[in-house]
């Protein structure tokens, strides 16, 4: 295998980073059940990845006429946000590790996630990671959300890394395949979802925990641990 010219590392948040997806997935059943709707679990995984926007419009699809995702927007925020900020909100293992040994290298880092900006800064610093990062890009700050490439196209450029120097570190499929379209690598660790056939397709990594990204990552780009 060659060595891959690392120059940034690229972090989704929820999923890979925040142990919150089972959180947000239960708020979202939860508050289409306040509105009279009942979301299934193949349902809930489909918006995994995804930003406020295409959930919006998944979930009118879904439903039909008479469906106001505002307003069950609105309540599963407020769940949402009751159950993260109430001792619910918890790091995947080695994170830190990961992040500290990042940053020893001075390896740029930034984070692209499909959550809003403004949310996303009060997770990460709730959280204690903040810090570590040069530049966070929300869904809200892009056009087009993942699967399209926009948000990690965003994070290289506010970076100043060519986007073929760029490993993405992501839990979804979306994401994936996001990475994928913009010319980067990605490596995966699943969360919710193991990876399909037709993603595998693609020859991408697959890592069982941060810990084992550390590992890959030291071996592939020559990197010291």
């Amino acid at each position: 295998m060659s060595v891959l010219k690392l120059h940034a590392v690229l972090f989704d948040m929820d999923g890979l980073m925040l142990d919150t997806e089972r959180i947000a997935q239960q708020a979202g059943m939860d508050a289409c059940a306040d509105h009279g709707y009942v979301m299934d679990r193949s349902l809930a995984m489909q918006l995994v990845g995804r930003n406020s926007r295409d959930t919006d419009q998944i979930l009118a699809a879904h439903f039909g006429s008479g469906f106001d995702p505002l307003a069950v927007r609105e309540r599963f925020k407020a769940r949402y946000e009751a159950a993260l900020f109430d001792g619910g909100l918890q790091t995947k293992p080695g994170l830190f590790e990961l992040l500290d040994w990042l940053q020893r290298l001075n390896m740029p880092r930034a984070v692209a996630t499909s959550t809003r900006h403004d949310m996303a800064l009060r997770k990460l610093a709730h959280a204690g990671v903040q810090r570590y990062f040069e530049h966070v890009i929300g869904g809200d700050q892009v056009s087009r959300g993942k699967p399209e490439p926009d948000i990690f196209l965003a994070a290289a450029e506010r970076l100043g890394v060519e986007p073929a120097h760029c490993v993405v570190l992501e839990d979804s499929e979306p994401g994936v395949q996001a990475a994928l379209a913009a010319g980067m690598t990605p490596l995966m660790v699943p969360d919710l979802k193991a990876p399909s056939s037709a993603l595998l397709a693609h020859g991408i990594t697959v890592c069982n925990s941060l810990h084992a990204v550390m590992r890959h990552l030291s071996a592939r780009c020559q990197l010291p641990l």
